[in-house]
């Protein structure tokens, strides 16, 4: 009897229980109206709740009772707080979540944008291993940005040619502010290399159109570089190969709260010149010395104090067979001194608040003699030849310096606003064949002012909208740029985004100066990108169209080429294709790049619109390295296509500009490889490091060519080919205290 008497006793309080007891159930979903899965569902301050399954739905009884709030988070969601009155019945809740904007979930402005950084390491195009290890960019920055799409592979000349824009169209900035001279100085019909390390860089932003309000006087592309901050511990390197000598030390303060770094460079092209035939003659082959220091100072948690000091002096001297004087040769010699200064300062404020604060000075000197030599080298001045005996001396001196700051909105949402100044000072001595000195000078200064916001709606739909204004004291004129991007994340590996601006720059300083009523020269920018990111692999399409208005047009007055009216103009139009992958195959990495570009301007000296002579139609880069870790070894390939530019002999007759000559080159082909063997120096466990290179450019001695020069008559043309066919390169370079080999495996060599 008394078992039954507990069963009957059991059953009603259960009864009780459920009678006094609160449902709670519903289905969760997102903005979109997808039902989210794995959201925790609790009452706050008690044991009670559920989980979300698979379709969003979820329900839990409760015995609490009265008012009392429902809790509900989840990864990548707002928390969301819900008050509920319990009373005994069924309580349903529908509840939507919002998305919790993060950076790592967040969309991606990046129309235009190739950028490899500590922050951005999903979208990461090219680091600085990527940079020295690509075969065909010889070790320098711009050389490697050439494989991607957009640039151009134009040999004969210095500097980055982007989306139908001249080289003077890309700016290069390190922490913000501009660099003047980042390119050591022109030669004729010879590119040279820019003047800095990869290896100083932490970040790396390669913009080929649409970029921020915070950077200006860039019709094309702006190249933004980031220098590093501390290193992880004090080391020295040493440097070694055929052509040059290297030495450097980095010093970390025992806190590890600063650093101090100096570094010596030597090149010296005899012996290679002496190997490797080169078209030019050379009495002087081109030597250089480049030392540079730094220091590294964090002021506290969150910010850092940065200096890097930069001296470079390189001379040469040659001969090649004159064009206009059979059985003559032209003469040319340079001596150029450059000094570069950078401090920048960044911390964290209180409220969310940011300052970015940046100075520059570039001093730079260039000493160019042209003559025209018989063959046993004495100078001699001929009738109508004259002025192939010339001096030349180019004085610099350029200022640079910005202040921003940002205030850090709801989520990542961010609004940032600041301003900058430039000053040139130049000042150009040229003696004529007959000793009578041509000076000139010219000082200008622009200053800006700019404000840009990050505006993230949703981790979805992102909207960066800006205004830049800039004066030009030379022009006497007043800009306004206006500059917008949004992107849209189509699934969690998939956006597109469009980007639009406008963008002014003074003519070239080289053309100045010249008429009154001067204006900027200006372009709008539009581009349209799918970009898929997955780890390992990057997929981006873009297209894109550059309107070009107020171009420079240049006539010849004296002995120079002066802007003579702003009546340019011009479009440029294409889509180009990136593709890179480091997960399909183990220790193997490639990418392909390619762009079709149909351009056409009236700038310069140009009768009419016509595609100039740096534009190629379309243009093919294929870079692989495969790592084998057991031999500690890389190899490297690269193969460069572009078809064929045009060319054009333009002269001045009866008072207007006309062709004498014109047509296409034919395509140029370039295959490079390299190996790269990447030793510890000492014991196993020894930080002692080593990198072994052995490079080799155009393996194959594919004849290219640039395009043509002309005699002053034009009666006779001569290919413009790249100084030697083959180009090789051996070295060693040695690092002390620190092991840089997994760094380079985990970069995916």
């Amino acid at each position: 009897m008394k078992p039954y008497l507990l069963l009957v006793a059991s059953l009603f309080l259960v009864n009780v229980v459920f009678a006094q007891s609160s449902t709670i159930k519903g289905i969760i979903k997102d903005n979109k109206g997808n039902p989210i899965p794995g959201v925790n569902i609790t009452i706050k301050d008690s044991y009670d709740g559920a989980t979300s399954d698979s379709t969003g739905k979820y329900s839990f009884r409760t015995t609490e009772k009265g008012e009392h709030v429902l809790l509900l988070t989840s990864i990548g969601f707002k928390s969301q707080e819900l008050k509920i009155d319990l009373k005994g019945a069924t309580l349903e809740m529908n509840v939507e979540l919002k998305q919790e904007i993060t950076e790592l979930s967040a969309v991606v402005l990046s129309a235009g944008t190739f950028e490899a950084s500590d922050r951005k390491r999903a979208a990461a195009v090219l680091d600085p291993i990527d940079i020295v290890t690509t075969a065909s960019g010889n070790g320098d920055i711009t050389g490697a940005l050439k494989t991607l799409p957009g640039a151009q592979q134009v040999g004969e000349s210095e500097g980055l040619y982007v989306r139908g824009g001249t080289a003077a169209e890309t700016k290069t900035f390190i922490d913000g502010t501009l660099v003047n001279n980042f390119f050591f100085s022109s030669v004729p019909n010879i590119a040279q290399f820019g003047r800095f390390s990869p290896f100083i860089f932490k970040g790396t932003v390669f913009s080929t159109g649409g970029y921020s309000a915070l950077y200006g006087q860039a019709l094309s592309s702006a190249l933004i570089l980031e220098s590093i901050d501390l290193p992880e511990q004090s080391s020295a390197n040493l440097g070694i190969t055929v052509l040059s000598g290297s030495a450097g030390f980095q010093q970390l303060s025992k806190k590890k709260n600063g650093s101090w770094g100096i570094n010596y460079n030597y090149t010296d092209l005899s012996l290679a010149f002496a190997l490797i035939k080169q078209q030019q003659d050379y009495s002087k082959p081109p030597r250089t010395h480049n030392v540079d220091a730094n220091f590294r100072f964090k002021t506290s948690k969150t910010g850092y104090l940065k200096y890097y000091g930069y001296f470079s002096h390189n001379s040469l001297a040659f001969t090649a067979n004159s064009i206009d004087t059979l059985g003559y040769r032209d003469g040319f010699s340079l001596a150029n001194t450059n000094i570069y200064q950078n401090l920048s300062y960044k911390e964290n404020l209180a409220n969310r608040w940011k300052i970015n604060l940046g100075v520059s000075y570039t001093n730079n000197k260039d000493d160019i003699k042209g003559n025209l030599q018989d063959q046993q080298e004495n100078q001699v001045q001929l009738t109508g030849l004259e002025g192939k005996n010339f001096q030349l001396k180019n004085r610099g001196n350029y200022w640079n310096a910005k202040a921003v700051l940002e205030k850090k909105l709801k989520g990542i949402s961010a609004i940032r606003f600041g301003t900058e100044f430039n000053q040139a000072k130049d000042q150009v001595n040229f003696r004529a064949f007959n000793g009578q000195l041509y000076p000139s000078s010219l000082t200008s200064s622009i200053s800006s002012f700019f404000a840009e916001t990050d505006v993230y709606a949703t981790n979805a739909l992102a909207v960066k909208a800006g205004m830049r204004m800039e004066h030009s004291s030379l022009l006497d004129r007043t800009n306004l740029a206006p500059r917008a991007s949004i992107a849209y994340k189509i699934s969690k590996s998939t956006q597109a985004s469009f980007a639009y601006g406008i963008f002014y720059q003074e003519p070239e300083r080289r053309y100045l100066p010249g008429y009154k009523g001067m204006d900027f020269m200006r372009a709008d920018h539009y581009i349209l990108q799918l970009q898929k990111v997955a780890p390992g692999r990057s997929l981006r399409v873009e297209a894109f169209y550059k309107k070009y208005q107020q171009l420079q047009k240049t006539g010849v007055t004296g002995f120079t080429e002066t802007v003579i009216n702003n009546n340019g103009y011009g479009d440029a139009k294409g889509f180009e294709f990136f593709w890179r992958d480091k997960k399909t195959i183990k220790n193997f990495d490639y990418w392909i790049s390619y762009s079709f570009l149909d351009t056409k301007r009236d700038f310069l000296n140009y009768p009419y619109a016509i595609t100039p002579n740096f534009a190629a139609k379309h243009t093919l880069s294929l870079v692989a390295k495969k790592f084998i870790q057991s031999w500690k070894t890389q190899f490297n390939g690269a193969y460069n296509f572009n078809s064929g530019r045009p060319y054009y002999n333009i002269k001045l007759d009866n008072g207007s500009y006309k062709f004498t000559d014109f047509g296409r080159v034919k395509d140029y082909h370039n295959v490079s490889f390299s190996v790269n063997y990447l030793p510890l120096l000492g014991k196993k466990d020894s930080k002692n490091f080593a990198v072994y290179v052995f490079q080799v450019s155009n393996v194959f001695g594919f004849n290219q060519v640039y395009g043509y020069k002309y005699s002053y008559n034009g009666a006779r043309k001569e290919t413009i080919r790249p100084p030697s066919k083959i180009f090789v390169f051996i070295g060693a370079f040695l690092s002390f205290g620190v092991d840089r080999s997994q760094e380079v495996i985990d970069n995916g060599l």
